[in-house]
């Protein structure tokens, strides 16, 4: 035993998942003479919150705190992300990241209230979680100080491998899941899950088939498309309708859980991909984001209808890439992540309007869309057979001045 008195260092809440590696940290801290609070947050994921809870005070923790986030982790954050169109890289939908904010922000909330001095987690020192949680907790509160055991040469000297932790799990009592451990690390929320380390670190390696955990294999989804329509109302979804099973949702957390079903079923949102972390290490990782997935699509779609040219190229340029880059980053709390977020909502008063997807083993298709209060899209203006209100010879002005440099340009060409 330590000689070192419980408590005598501090309290610390520490961000606890109940699994083999927050376990042993709580014993760990509560070894270096730390008093350690317990924090889990509900965003989705599935979890026996109440096992995790008696884990947790059995191996020691003075209080254990659960918190039910999911809905302002849907209506802060995915809708937002999805209003911006926000993507990492082109293509990853910024699961982990979104969930991040609403995390560490109820863990600092959580710290004040309980009159902690420390709040630890347990990210691995290579990732960038580590990054996301820090400069949160530092932003929210500057005095708080920060334990990151997987980043302390004690620690990791100590415990090199999952062996390492099993063996002092025995050695201290600390209750270990029989179940084996799968050959990839998963991180979960409602908005997607991840797949990343073990053998997925070879990018060359295919997931098996039994990895995906969310989403029906595309090949084995069902044989008949299923449609729905989805409603936005200045960029946010507030509606979303299926006949075929009857479904008419307008609560945005019920909402975007129905996405979630109807898209896993069909085999939608899955990728695969090599990505760079902020720290500078290249990264493989799986996802799967169903519902997330078909809202973005739709509501790209939407915005081709009622988003005048000017805005959108504006947004796609300027906000949409920085806004994927700050959440990826972990800097939702910091200046530019609070410019950035209150000129979203600006970009988006004109995305009203309803949008008919289908979903067929695992691809998305648009198959309408309409708006009853937009008009910049005018049937008889952009016709083909009905001239409208378009004069076609003002064309001929229009390609006149547009020409005019490229005349220059092209007979410096010809010298």
């Amino acid at each position: 035993m330590s000689a070192v008195a419980p408590g005598s260092k501090g309290k610390v809440l520490l961000a606890y998942s109940g699994g083999l590696d927050t376990s042993c940290i709580l014993v760990w801290l509560i070894e270096q003479g730390y008093e350690v609070l317990a924090y889990m947050a509900n965003v989705g994921q599935e979890e026996d919150f109440e096992a995790a809870r008696e884990k947790a005070l059995k191996v020691g923790a003075t209080k254990v705190f659960i918190e039910d986030l999911r809905r302002e982790l849907v209506e802060e954050l995915v809708i937002p992300t999805i209003q911006a169109n926000a993507v990492y890289e082109t293509v990853y939908l910024l699961g982990t990241s979104v969930a991040r904010p609403v995390i560490a922000r109820s863990q600092v909330a959580i710290a004040q209230r309980e009159g902690c001095t420390h709040v630890s987690h347990g990210c691995t020192g290579k990732g960038n979680d580590q990054v996301r949680f820090e400069l949160a907790y530092y932003a929210l509160d500057p005095k708080l100080q920060v334990i990151a055991p997987w980043r302390i040469p004690e620690f990791y000297k100590r415990f090199p491998g999952r062996n390492a932790l099993l063996e002092y799990a025995a050695e201290k009592s600390i209750p270990v899941s029989q179940t084996p451990s799968k050959p990839w690390s998963t991180d979960e929320n409602l908005f997607h899950i991840s797949y990343e380390a073990g053998i997925l670190e070879d990018p060359n390696v295919t997931p098996p088939k039994d990895m995906w955990k969310l989403t029906v294999d595309p090949e084995e989804a069902p044989n008949t498309p299923e449609r729905i329509t989805i409603t936005f109302k200045a960029g946010k979804p507030v509606r979303v309708t299926n006949e075929a099973d009857g479904t008419d949702v307008t609560d945005p957390l019920d909402l975007f859980l129905y996405l979630n079903t109807v898209a896993r079923r069909n085999g939608v949102g899955r990728i695969d991909i090599v990505e760079n972390r902020f720290i500078g290490i290249k990264s493989r990782g799986c996802y799967e984001t169903p519902g997330g997935t078909v809202l973005r699509a739709a509501h790209i779609d939407l915005e081709g209808l009622v988003l005048d040219r000017e805005i959108r190229a504006y947004r796609d340029e300027h906000i949409t890439p920085v806004f994927g880059k700050i959440m990826y980053n972990g800097l939702y709390f910091s200046p530019e992540g609070d410019l950035i977020t209150k000129m979203v909502p600006l970009t988006q008063t004109n995305v009203n309007g309803s949008v008919r997807v289908k979903l067929y083993k695992g691809s998305i298709s648009m198959e309408g869309r309409w708006s009853e209060t937009e008009t910049l899209y005018d049937m008889e203006q952009s016709s083909m057979d009905v001239q409208g209100d378009f004069e076609p010879t003002d064309s001929d002005g229009f390609i006149k001045i547009q020409s005019i440099r490229l005349k220059k340009w092209g007979a410096t060409l010809q010298k």
